[in-house]
């Protein structure tokens, strides 16, 4: 690896905190094609390490949503229990998975949530419906978390756009508990997801610990900045960018090899 290359990838790793700084979520989606494509990590190992990313941005977040109290402990402790255990395990067993089918399910991850994030900034803002009953972890849920759980550890990011709706609609908990929640439940399966990788892949110490770091400085800083800077254009340029690199990872997957 070249110096300009880490140089590099470590300002990159600074954008992407400011970026999961101002929209509270979403940036740590590019950890994996950096640690691709900058730092010439190979998959597996990348994937594994973006989980730290992932694991560092969304307790930054969840430790705001703690202090404002918009945390549901009550649905989210069992979900993010859950999950982890998926993600631990999943983990574990991710050496007989393909490196083409975890590129490709995070290729087609990243379409999903850059369209899902295009289609947000672009419609007028509604008040989320109130619930209808007391929230509380179920069943369904639990079956969710499982899935939630499974995919964090087999693509290295979150799917916070997945868990926020559910807590919503299935367990009832109001939009921005919700939010905060998905982050406490982010933090743990990814935290685990990162943990059952360890002993399966090679985990370069000072890499993941040097970018999680600038990252974290980044998102303390976009926070700042967070009221300051219009989030509609910045969700749309983001959401173009993750199409491009979830085009450009499926692509090498399926025709160039990793």
């Amino acid at each position: 690896m070249t110096v300009p290359n880490e140089v590099f990838g470590i300002i990159l790793g600074f954008g992407v905190g400011v970026v999961l700084g101002l929209l509270g979520g979403g940036g740590s989606i590019l950890a994996v094609p950096i640690f691709l494509y900058v730092f010439r990590v190979d998959p597996k190992p990348a994937i594994a390490m973006s989980l730290a990313v992932v694991g560092m941005s969304a307790f930054v977040g969840f430790l705001g949503h703690w202090r404002m109290g918009t945390v549901n402990f009550k649905v989210g402790l069992p979900f993010g229990v859950v999950a982890m255990v998926s993600a631990f395990f999943t983990a574990r067993v991710s050496d007989r998975v393909p490196e083409v089918v975890q590129l490709s399910l995070f290729g087609v991850f990243a379409f999903t949530a850059a369209i899902i994030m295009l289609f947000d900034s672009f419609r007028t803002p509604i008040a989320a419906p109130a619930p209808a009953r007391e929230s509380r972890f179920t069943a369904v849920l639990a079956l969710e978390a499982l899935g939630v759980g499974a995919l964090t550890a087999l693509i290295g990011a979150g799917g916070g756009f997945v868990i926020v709706p559910a807590l919503v609609y299935l367990a009832g908990v109001p939009i921005r508990a919700a939010v905060g929640s998905s982050l406490l439940i982010i933090t743990l399966n990814a935290t685990s997801g990162f943990a059952g990788y360890i002993g399966q892949e090679y985990i370069d110490w000072t890499l993941v610990l040097s970018f999680t770091g600038v990252a974290a400085v980044g998102a303390l800083l976009g926070s700042r900045l967070n009221r300051r800077v219009p989030q509609v254009r910045i969700k749309q340029g983001f959401a173009l960018l993750i199409l491009v690199l979830g085009g450009y990872l499926v692509l090498r997957a399926l025709f160039g090899g990793a």
